[in-house]
């Protein structure tokens, strides 16, 4: 749902989706994210982008790295998960997923 709302704000088309985390070591989970949003998931060789995120920032500030495009170098490609599912799977999924959201509304006030 996030990423239909960002295609549609931004209007542009979304090629694939980077992850990291945690979650991103579930390999059934990152296969059934590729599935339902039918773009290739890619899973970072370094899970941990936070804290790489500061390293790499810090680096430029001190000036060990001099752009941007030599930090982007720097990310490596673990595995890429691609779309699978046919559409009418992913469209029955669709549809009860947004069932249960609906179902859900008002459980907490």
């Amino acid at each position: 749902d996030v990423l239909a709302a960002m295609r549609a704000d931004a209007n542009i088309k979304i090629r694939s989706l980077r992850v990291d985390g945690g979650a991103a070591r579930n390999d059934l989970l990152m296969q059934f994210q590729a599935d339902l949003l039918g773009v290739p998931v890619v899973r970072p060789k370094s899970f941990e982008s936070t804290a790489l995120g500061a390293g790499y920032l810090a680096g430029l500030g001190v000036g060990f790295w001099k752009t941007r495009q030599e930090l982007a170098a720097q990310w490596q490609v673990e595995h890429t998960f691609e779309p699978t599912m046919n559409q009418s799977q992913v469209a029955e999924l669709r549809a009860n997923w947004h069932k249960a959201l609906e179902r859900s509304k008002g459980w907490v006030n």
